[in-house]
Order: C-alpha cells, then sequence, then structure tokens
C-alpha cells in the first residue's frame, strides 16, 4: 500500500515567504495585484501581468478542480518511491491561478478533471506545511 509523499523542503525566500507561512498555518495563500487585480501564483515580486511591484498576499478559499492530472505508477526518487502510486494534479483555484499539486485521499483512478477539490495540508515535525487536495 502506498504511503504519503514525504515532500522535500522548500526554501522560503522573500518572494515565498507569505506563501509558506501561510501554508505553516494551513491556509492557502496567494497574491493580488493592487495596480490590475489580477490574482497569481507561484509567489513573484511583480504582477505577471502589468509588473507592478503593488502586490498583497491573501487568504485562498482553499476551492478548485482538478485541471488535468497524471497518475504516477513508478518513481525511483527516495521521497516518491513508496507513495507510487499516487497523482499529480493542476487544481484551478476558484481564485484563477492553478497550483501544482497531489491529490488525496480516494484512489488514483477516480479523480477526474473538473472533479471539485479542496485543500487540506500535510506538516511535518519541523511545522513545514505542503498544500494537497482531496475531492470536496
Amino acid at each position: 500500500m502506498a504511503r504519503e509523499i514525504d515532500h522535500p523542503k522548500p526554501v522560503a525566500d522573500w518572494e515565498t515567504r507569505g506563501y509558506w507561512e501561510g501554508a505553516g498555518r494551513h491556509t492557502l495563500v496567494l497574491q493580488r495585484c493592487r495596480s490590475c487585480g489580477v490574482v497569481q501564483h507561484r509567489p513573484r515580486a511583480l504582477c505577471v501581468s502589468c509588473l507592478s511591484s503593488e502586490i498583497e498576499h491573501f487568504e485562498a478559499s482553499g476551492r478548485g478542480s482538478v485541471w488535468t492530472f497524471t497518475v504516477t505508477e513508478q518513481n525511483q526518487v527516495p521521497p516518491f518511491r513508496d507513495a507510487t502510486p499516487y497523482v499529480l494534479a493542476y487544481v484551478e483555484l476558484e481564485e484563477g491561478p492553478r497550483l501544482l499539486s497531489n491529490v488525496v485521499g480516494c484512489p488514483p483512478d477516480s479523480v477526474r478533471i473538473g472533479m471539485p477539490v479542496v485543500a487540506e495540508f500535510r506538516s511535518d515535525a519541523d511545522g513545514l506545511a505542503v498544500p494537497v487536495f482531496r475531492p470536496a
């Protein structure tokens, strides 16, 4: 039986700190441009639409749907090797951006494009949390 993926530890820098601090509180945090209103993910210093540096963080709903996915049956990289099979998916968030993550809490063959999902967080002993998604 597959076990959960032991995710490699991300490095929080000045661009991503808000996102990872939110994840540590089990909250999905996105960025919104104060100039043009575009919501973006992955965290960046500038707006992907108008290049403004007027970026704010906000708490997202954590809800979305599977935009596309793949079921990984084999992976020899140690953090992932014992977790196969697992679902790697782009989740389209209600706020617009797409986030690459895992779908958990259901058999891999039950995942479908358009399936509603909601974020939950996997924490390690150091308090690091990584968002994953389960069926809503």
